[in-house]
């Protein structure tokens, strides 16, 4: 086992989602994106309930919105995605695996985020689409 100081992040971990799981259930590579229509060769996770949050919001999806606390079952790195190219130096503490991630609990309630901040973000996204900037590294 690492030794606390070479631990990238302690945790705890989240993922927003809405998929309906359970205690115990894997989440896995290798599905679907929640954002892209591809497979996806990494799971994505957050040491920030904010980010979590987004990715809730934003899984496409007509199901509940979900948040669930996980522990990776593997190594894993900062997502490159956000933090070389977003949000330098990682603030969100956005993270991915190749290995699963076991959920241990889910989020009761949380607040949303606001429908005016939804729709912005959406509406953004919306425009990186169309710039063709929407590209996810995986």
């Amino acid at each position: 086992m690492n030794d606390k100081k070479d631990v990238l992040d302690p945790g705890p971990f989240f993922h927003g989602t809405k998929a309906e799981l359970k205690i115990g259930d894997l989440l896995e590579p290798l599905h679907l994106s929640n954002y892209q229509d591809k497979q996806s060769n990494h799971i994505y996770f957050t040491g920030t309930l904010n980010a979590a949050k987004w990715g809730a919001e934003l899984a496409r999806s007509d199901s509940k919105e979900r948040i669930y606390v996980v522990e990776p079952t593997g190594e894993f790195e900062e997502d490159p995605n956000l933090t070389d190219q977003k949000f330098p130096g990682n603030p969100t503490r956005s993270y991915r695996s190749t290995s699963p991630l076991k959920i241990v609990a889910e989020l009761g309630a949380w607040e949303r985020h606001s429908n005016e901040e939804i729709n912005h973000m959406l509406t953004s996204l919306k425009k990186l689409r169309e710039e063709g900037k929407n590209v996810i590294y995986d």
